[in-house]
C-alpha cells in the first residue's frame, strides 16, 4: 500500500541487500571510487573484490555523487510516478552525501523531501530505509513515517573491528578513534558511531579474537532487554570468520525479526581494509 506515491532512496554506503531494493524498489545512488586512472560507481562498475584486490598497488580516494547525478536520479523517480522521497543516507559525520542530497532537494521543485542522516554506517543507516518500506506497508502516512525514522535513528547501533586502522586513517574517517594503538601491544579498538554520527573508541582489547568477542558480547548486551529487533552481521573481506560470528550469535538472539549479512560496499571498504567485521542491533516495534 503506497497511496501517496512515496519512492525510498539510498546511497549505496547503506549497504541494504539487494533482495530489499528489489522487492521495495528502492533506488541507489551511488557513491564514486576514483583511482588515478579511471573513476568508478560504488558497487555498479566496481565490486568490493577488487577494491581489496587493488589495495597493495594503490589505495583510491573516495567521493560524494555529483549534483547532476543526485538531480538526474531525482527526475527519474518523478517520471516513475512518485510524488514524495524518502532519502536514507550514511552519517553526515562520516560523509556530505546527506548534506548534497538536501541541499539539491531544497532547490528541486517537482518532488516532496524528507532527508534522514542516520548518524550510522552500513547496514547501520540501511535498516532505516527498510524500516521506511515497511512502515509504507502499513499504511502509515508520509508524515508519521517522517517522525517514526527521526525516533528510529538512535535506537540502532553499529559495533565494528578491523584488522588494522591504516586505512581508516588514510582516507580520513578516523574521527574520534585514536589512531595510533600500540602494534606491539596488539590493541584493537571496538567502534562505533557516536550520537553525532562519528566514529569513537567503545573499547580496546588485545588480539583480534577478543576484539570479535568484544562486539559479540557489546551486541547480545543490547538485544537482551529488547522484545524485538532486526540484526546484521557484515564484512569486508573476512567471509569465513563471518559465517564463524553468523553461526555463534543468532542462536543467542531469539527475538530477532529480520537478519542481513553479506560484504560492505566497497567504497566503504576502501576506508575499512580487508578483515572489517561487524555487528548492528536495530531495535523496533
Amino acid at each position: 500500500m503506497n497511496q501517496e506515491k512515496i519512492a525510498i532512496l539510498v546511497d549505496s554506503g547503506c549497504n541494504v541487500p539487494n533482495e530489499y531494493i528489489n522487492k521495495y524498489d528502492m533506488y541507489v545512488l551511488p557513491l564514486k571510487i576514483i583511482y588515478k586512472d579511471k573513476e568508478y560507481f560504488d558497487g555498479v562498475n566496481i565490486q568490493a573484490e577488487e577494491v581489496y584486490h587493488r589495495l597493495e598497488e594503490e589505495i583510491p580516494k573516495t567521493s560524494l555523487p555529483s549534483g547532476e547525478e543526485i538531480e538526474k536520479i531525482f527526475d527519474k523517480i518523478k517520471v516513475d510516478g512518485y510524488e514524495k522521497v524518502i532519502i536514507v543516507t550514511i552519517s553526515s559525520g562520516l560523509s556530505g552525501t546527506n548534506n548534497i542530497c538536501r541541499l539539491i532537494a531544497n532547490s528541486y521543485d517537482n518532488l516532496e523531501f524528507y532527508i534522514l542522516d542516520s548518524k550510522n554506517i552500513s547496514v547501520g543507516a540501511g535498516f532505516h530505509a527498510i524500516q521506511a518500506a515497511r512502515y509504507i506497508e502499513k499504511g502509515m502516512s508520509f508524515e508519521e513515517i517522517c517522525q517514526q525514522l527521526e525516533k528510529d535513528v538512535p535506537r540502532c547501533k553499529v559495533y565494528f573491528v578491523l584488522e588494522t586502522l591504516e586505512y581508516l586513517q588514510k582516507g580520513g574517517r578516523i574521527g574520534l578513534v585514536a589512531s595510533l594503538f600500540g602494534n606491539a601491544l596488539n590493541l584493537k579498538p571496538i567502534i562505533s558511531c557516536n550520537e553525532d554520527g562519528i566514529y569513537y573508541t567503545v573499547a580496546k582489547v588485545r588480539g583480534r579474537k577478543q576484539s570479535i568477542t568484544k562486539i559479540k558480547n557489546f551486541a547480545l548486551n543490547d538485544a537482551k532487554n529488547l522484545k524485538k529487533y532486526n540484526v546484521s552481521i557484515m564484512h569486508g573481506d573476512a567471509e569465513a570468520t563471518c559465517k564463524e560470528l553468523i553461526e555463534d550469535v543468532l542462536p543467542q538472539l531469539p527475538n530477532m525479526d529480520l537478519f542481513v549479512s553479506g560484504q560492505i560496499s566497497p567504497a566503504l571498504g576502501v576506508h575499512t581494509g580487508p578483515g572489517a567485521l561487524g555487528i548492528c542491533i536495530q531495535e523496533i516495534d
